[in-house]
């Protein structure tokens, strides 16, 4: 058992290795050691990001989430499981999947793989924050661990939940234009109820209130659109500056510029680079290259076909969101391309 251990630990270091020496030949920036990481991601953050991470961040840490370590090989790489020092907080359907996968592109951030819905879920939330954190994935103390639960955004508990965990965690926000993003909702849950041979109600009826002729405010997929609404509510609990603001609808189209201000606001050093963005023309997505040998697109189920909604109904909902619109740009100092 003790030869086992120890071969094992060395097949470890040769893979890690052999893929430095493979990335060296066709990556000539993604292994450079980075720079200090700045600002509160840790008592450590000023020293060197040692090189060896970038090594082990796409080979062992991915043997490490799948349950395939020691406690050895856990304390010899000095490994631990850190509560998140940012969540991408919502919105449904604005693209959280999409961004956090992109943001595991930099070698300083290591994504936790599943939703973990501990703030927005009584029962996980019962059994406490040790729980909650081994729940996230290993990474070096230097690295920082982000998760996604959209649901956060619209819970009403979460705010407070995540204020007494940690006052200082940053908070991102995915939004797409608001209209589009109801739509996109209903899309997914259509989609689900066909699955099952089950019917649904078209969209138009859903959106507008039959007796009124005006917008169903109590259909879900509209509420969450209101994204002022939602705000205003974490606002009482953080101030605007721990927020960032994501434009989903140009992270589909121009991805990289959203990257690197999300870089920026997180205080990393710039690491995503257009050499990890390409566009695969058959999905009609960019899909990640995180080196010479190792790709990724989305998942399949990304970019469904919206059914077809009466132009009526559009310009109905986007009149109706526009003054909630206003004031989120107003609030976030961020405004949108939106209708």
């Amino acid at each position: 058992a003790w030869l086992r251990q120890k071969l094992l630990v060395l097949g470890s270091l040769a893979v890690g290795s052999l893929l430095y020496l493979v990335a060296r030949v066709g990556s000539l920036d993604r292994l450079q050691p980075i720079c200090p990481i700045e600002g509160r991601f840790g008592a450590r953050g000023q020293a060197e990001f040692p090189l060896r991470a970038l090594q082990f961040k796409r080979g062992l840490l991915h043997e490490f989430r799948k349950g395939n370590s020691s406690k050895e090989q856990v304390r010899l790489h000095d490994l631990v499981q850190q509560l998140p020092k940012a969540i991408i907080i919502g919105v449904r359907k604005g693209g959280t999947r999409a961004l956090l996968e992109m943001l595991n592109l930099h070698p300083a951030v290591v994504k936790a793989s599943q939703e973990i819905h501990f703030f927005d879920n009584d029962e996980n939330y019962a059994k406490g924050i040790e729980w909650y954190r081994k729940k996230m994935p290993f990474s070096y103390p230097q690295q920082i661990t982000i998760e996604k639960s959209p649901a956060y955004f619209i819970t009403e508990e979460v705010p407070e939940r995540i204020y007494k965990m940690n006052s200082s965690i940053k908070l991102l926000i995915i939004v797409r234009e608001p209209t589009t993003r109801a739509i996109s909702d209903y899309t997914q849950v259509l989609e689900g109820k066909e699955r099952k041979n089950k019917t649904y109600y078209k969209f138009e009826k859903l959106a507008i209130d039959p007796n009124t002729c005006e917008v169903n405010t109590k259909y879900k997929a509209v509420r969450t659109s209101i994204y002022t609404k939602h705000l205003e509510r974490w606002l009482k609990y953080f101030p605007i500056e721990q927020f960032h603001i994501v434009d989903g609808d140009r992270l589909i189209t121009e991805p990289l510029p959203e990257l690197q201000l999300v870089e920026k606001f997180l205080n990393l050093p710039p690491r995503i680079s257009q050499y990890n963005l390409y566009f695969n023309a058959t999905r009609g997505f960019y899909c990640l290259r995180f080196n010479i040998i190792f790709n990724k697109c989305l998942a399949g189920s990304k970019g469904r076909i919206h059914p077809e909604v009466d132009p009526s109904v559009i310009t109905k909902l986007r009149k109706f969101f526009h003054p909630f619109n206003q004031k989120f740009y107003q609030i976030t100092g961020r405004t949108l391309n939106w209708p």
